[in-house]
């Protein structure tokens, strides 16, 4: 493929339609304009420098620039919407909402009374990506931006929903002293990831919305100084072991309610953290200056440069919305014909055959789901029974509905329930 050197300057007009404006940010591999088209209407347009990028990177960083537009397509006002996408010289572009209210950095520590607010909108732009199976996975101030209206959303949605760690630290738009500052949000289990436990789950975005809050409302972060790679160890090992100062917290309006909001996003196991943005929008709405929440299910957008049909599938279905193959909708009932158990994995000969074209988290047989005779009730069990040994073999690295863990003994589904497994989200829908 070839890729052309694509520079720009303010004046220069990029494909006939955005006259740049100004530059908003670069990185290693990607560069923001300001811009404005044809009405004066403004955007920011990120370009992948695929110039700068070795050959044998370019395909799987093009596929996560397409994820990337993908996700700014979830019709939520609390995630900067993606409204283009194209290609110059080879190179592809995001053309995005510009957002002139800036990023979350300078408020950290002074906006006490405003902390519960941006902390709903927060939270309302987690829930439509975790409703779509995304989970942001690099929350931090940064990616904070506020629209004219004073409306917080969130951006960079590069790794989302990526489960490759080496994927993180060569961020599209990350440089080295971005990186460092990225592990001030990560919670323990990403920081150190490991053979089974490579689904990242929305609890990691839970964790980092911790963080993020306890420095917004306080100008600190909870685990302690991290001003250089000195501090990492001490400060990642205080995150490891849920020792978060409460002090400073206690001390402030409402303290009792704020210490459990964090106890609950800061715990340093998956499974004693808030399993759900849902829960945490309960504690905040203690708070009198939030007002209550509506969360409601987001519309699916298309997928990049498809005619996907987004309808409700007859009977029921899971809908594939992370992973090769987004936006594939599977019949269960068809495909289960006659019998009762579907099987789902990476050989060939599951009933469910997923491809992983750049990762193995998913196992050869990884779950099955099981219906009823009145095909009524639906049970997801982790692993697969294994003939040849006569035995029940679970996934190596788990199967997950919500953010809960399942086993060999099964999770009834329910309409809406997201699956995630490997780097697969999929999505349970029931018809009638």
């Amino acid at each position: 493929m070839l890729i052309d050197r694509c520079e720009f300057n303010v004046g220069d007009v990029i494909e006939g339609r955005y006259r740049v404006v100004g530059i908003l940010g670069e990185g290693s591999f990607g560069k923001v304009y300001k811009v404005s088209d044809h009405n004066s209407t403004v955007y920011a347009l990120k370009l992948l420098r695929l110039w700068d990028v070795h050959p044998d990177i370019r395909e799987i960083l093009i596929k996560r620039f397409k994820m990337e537009y993908e996700t700014g397509r979830i019709n939520c006002e609390n995630l900067v919407q993606a409204s283009d996408f194209g290609v110059i010289g080879g190179n592809p572009f995001i053309v995005m909402e510009f957002c002139s209210g800036g990023d979350l950095t300078p408020l950290l520590g002074n906006a006490v009374e405003r902390t519960p607010s941006i902390c709903r909108d927060i939270l309302c732009g987690l829930n439509a990506l975790h409703m779509q199976g995304k989970v942001h996975r690099d929350l931090k101030p940064e990616n904070v931006l506020f629209k004219s209206t004073g409306i917080a959303a969130l951006t960079d949605f590069g790794i989302a929903g990526d489960r490759n760690h080496r994927m993180t630290e060569r961020n599209i738009l990350g440089r080295p002293k971005q990186m460092f500052g990225t592990y001030a949000y990560m919670p323990p289990e990403q920081v150190n990831r490991s053979r089974g436990q490579a689904t990242v789950l929305p609890t990691t975005d839970i964790f980092s919305f911790g963080v993020l809050t306890y420095q917004l409302l306080t100008g600190r972060l909870p685990f302690g100084q991290l001003e250089g790679l000195s501090d990492l160890p001490d400060y990642q090992k205080r995150a490891k072991n849920g020792e978060w100062s409460k002090s400073c917290v206690l001390r402030m309006p409402y303290g009792d309610v704020w210490a459990e909001l964090f106890s609950g996003c800061l715990a340093p196991s998956i499974k004693d953290r808030y399993q759900s943005v849902r829960t945490v929008m309960e504690v905040l709405e203690r708070l009198p200056e939030v007002p209550g929440s509506n969360f409601v299910r987001q519309p699916v957008m298309p997928a990049f440069n498809s005619a996907m049909d987004v309808s409700r599938p007859k009977g029921c279905a899971l809908r594939l919305l992370q992973g090769e193959g987004y936006g594939n909708v599977y019949p269960l009932d068809a495909m289960l014909g006659a019998g009762h158990i579907l099987t789902i994995g990476r050989d060939a000969d599951n009933s469910l055959h997923l491809v992983e074209s750049h990762s193995s988290y998913l196992s050869r047989k990884h779950c099955c789901i099981e219906v009823d005779d009145s095909r009524l009730s639906w049970t997801i069990r982790d692993g697969q029974w294994d003939k040849a040994n006569r035995m029940w073999k679970n996934s190596s690295n788990g199967t997950f509905v919500n953010s809960t863990q399942v086993t060999e003994l099964g999770h009834k589904l329910s309409d809406g329930d997201i699956i995630a497994i490997g780097d697969f989200r999929l999505r349970f829908e029931k018809n009638g």
